[in-house]
């Protein structure tokens, strides 16, 4: 039976979960549409290129165009939303620098909406720093969320000095204390903030980040007990911002719109009672399809932007009018659709730890007697016998164990047994998948002979949400998508790690446990892409194993149609990796030194030697953290 790039698209789910970025070309490879138009990348041929500019796998691609293209999909969303319903109010999107606090993605987001009035969401000190380096428009807004001590009010302070809209959110009643305080005492008017806490909870993997057992936020009680202090220290005229948060990823429209309606209400009844609050920030939440199932399921969304932002300004705009008090300014906080899709990691696959099919096995006729019965059990083993040999080789392997731990099996056999056993259990399973009913049974078997590839990359560095969170990610091969792919795999890491695995993987229908994938070519490489990893996975990484930041190349297309590769980063090297954690190349050399001069003066090694395992192990400092595969 032919198989086609329809077929692979299908499979892997690319026209789904892709929104029009991702494809896949007449040449079976993987293709990157920055503005989701006829201009592209085809990944197989950049890779190439990238090789030979010395960049190393795993490889991380960054397509800064489709940051602009996600930033104006969400403008455009809100912007037709307010026309349709005839909305008095404006639309100021801020971006959460915690969802990737690179510089690069940062600053790519803020030039793409600079001209449509984009800002900065802080939650720290340090992001709060960087927000106030960018050039944003006059009336962009930069939102101070999180816990706060008297230096970050300060900063906040400065940066209405430098004519910045910063609003300082209050998330407990004491913040608007410490906020009144220091701002008297720098001579400074706060613009002054709150986040209330809603009693509508998200949907999906973080609904708990929400809710009325959330982290941050007030309680009704508390927003007015702040309310009280601002006013007793003359600030309620600068209480312009109210706040909520209905968690992140959310899967649900309906749970959207349910925690908008209640943050509204609590909008307008507070500009009723003659506050003089005029931004409502609705926070973040807006999803994105990682399966492209279009559900409520964990890594999907039963709703698109459009729908999301004509339901807000809907919903907001009804309960103003009922409560007659003007709409507000509308901010939300769309960090994760803003920026997963832009970033795809490249791994190279070096190799295999489990025998597929592997060549003809040959039993020798001194081989152990239920060594031989085993074989006849494979042998012998058809589709009206396949369950009741099946049983007989698991008693025959129980045997076998029992022979070896006595000592009456020889390595050699007991090699042959576990060949032999493999081979029984896949026939066993494709017959048992051609019944119309497949028993549990085959199905747990058919989990335990999965395939596993060794990919050269780390599971906690890059995608620290999957190993976390069982976060799902689209994975597929670069290339050979003209070819059936034939083997059921899932991709082991190069950590020492049991858990630096990815073993579960996007389906539309239900979560899969293994991904068919090509078998390995002798000689040839062969390459793996995990898509949409730009949201979080690049700021939470960690450095088990040592493993550090992979190579990075930022790439355009030109409007002619050319793949431009605008920056190429280095990853960590070993010293890089290593002095993070206390361990200073210099000094480790001089150690190593110090014992080939001992080994020398002991005359245990000669000098040639020494200088020459000391000059080794020097440059290992100096080399990349991953293997070499090539």
């Amino acid at each position: 039976m032919s198989y086609s790039t329809r077929d692979a698209r299908r499979y892997y789910g690319v026209d789904a979960w892709g929104q029009g970025y991702f494809g896949v070309n007449g040449r079976g490879h993987l293709t990157v549409h920055p503005s989701r138009g006829s201009r592209r990348v085809d990944v197989h041929a950049l890779i190439a290129r990238l090789k030979r500019r010395k960049l190393r796998f795993p490889l991380l691609l960054r397509f800064p165009q489709i940051l602009e293209d996600r930033v104006h999909e969400l403008f455009d969303a809100f912007d037709s939303a307010i026309g349709e319903f005839h909305f008095d109010g404006a639309y100021r999107g801020v971006f959460p620098i915690k969802v990737n606090q690179n510089a690069d993605v940062v600053a790519s987001i803020v030039k793409a909406g600079r001209k449509r009035g984009i800002g900065l969401e802080a939650g720290s000190k340090a992001e709060l720093a960087v927000a106030l380096t960018h050039d944003l428009e006059d009336d962009a807004v930069i939102v101070c969320n999180g816990y706060k001590d008297e230096d970050y009010v300060r900063l906040a302070l400065r940066g209405r000095q430098l004519g910045r809209k910063v609003f300082l959110i209050i998330e407990k009643p004491h913040e608007a204390e410490m906020i009144a305080r220091v701002s008297k005492a720098m001579g400074i008017n706060p613009l002054i903030g709150a986040r209330t806490r809603l009693q509508a909870r998200g949907s999906g993997m973080w609904e708990r980040s929400s809710g009325a057992g959330a982290k941050f936020g007030l309680t009704t009680q508390e927003l007015l007990d702040s309310l009280e202090i601002l006013t007793s220290h003359g600030l309620a005229d600068q209480f312009r911002l109210l706040h909520f948060h209905a968690g992140s990823q959310i899967t649900e429209i309906r749970r959207i719109k349910s925690a908008v309606r209640e943050g509204a209400r609590i909008f307008a009844t507070l500009r009723a009672d003659g506050y003089p609050v005029e931004y409502l920030d609705v926070g973040g939440g807006l999803g994105v399809d990682y399966d492209g199932s279009n559900t409520s399921y964990e890594a999907s969304m039963n709703y698109s932007v459009s729908e999301y932002a004509n339901d807000v300004v809907y919903i907001v705009k009804e309960i103003c009018d009922a409560e007659n008090v003007p709409v507000p300014t509308l901010i939300s906080e769309s960090g994760r659709a803003l920026t997963a899709y832009h970033a795809v990691l490249i791994s190279e696959v070096g190799g295999q730890n489990q025998d597929e099919n592997g060549d003809d096995i040959f039993v020798p006729v001194d081989a152990h007697d239920t060594v031989q019965e085993l074989y006849e059990i494979w042998e012998g083993m058809g589709r009206k016998n396949h369950r009741e040999f099946f049983h007989d080789a698991e008693a025959k392997r129980e045997e076998l164990l029992k022979h070896f731990d006595l000592g009456f099996l020889s390595l050699r056999d007991r090699a042959l047994a576990e060949r032999l056993m493999g081979r029984v259990r896949r026939m066993a399973v494709a017959f048992a998948k051609e019944e119309r009913f497949v028993p549990e049974e085959f199905l747990d078997v058919e989990k335990q002979l999965v395939t596993k590839y060794i990919a050269n990359f780390s599971v906690f560095q890059s995608l620290p949400d999957h190993w976390a969170l069982d976060q799902l990610f689209p994975v597929l091969p670069v290339h050979r998508l003209d070819e059936r792919p034939t083997v059921s795999a899932t991709l082991c890491d190069v950590t020492c790690d049991s858990f630096g695995e990815i073993d579960e993987f996007v389906d539309l229908r239900e979560k899969r446990t293994s991904l068919k994938l090509h078998a390995l070519q002798p000689g040839k490489p062969y390459y793996i892409a995990v898509a949409l990893l730009g949201a979080y996975q690049d700021v939470l990484g960690d450095y088990h194993n040592l493993f550090g930041r992979v190579d990075e190349a930022h790439v355009t297309v030109t409007k002619g149609g050319a793949t431009r590769v605008v920056k190429a980063l280095p990853g960590d090297d070993a010293h890089e990796v290593l002095a993070l954690f206390g361990h200073q190349a210099e000094s480790m050399v001089e150690r190593v030194q110090e014992r080939a001069d001992a080994l020398v003066a002991a005359r245990k090694l000669t000098k040639a030697a020494a200088k020459q395992a000391v000059r080794g192990y020097a440059e290992s400092l100096e080399g990349y953290t991953y293997l070499n595969f090539g």
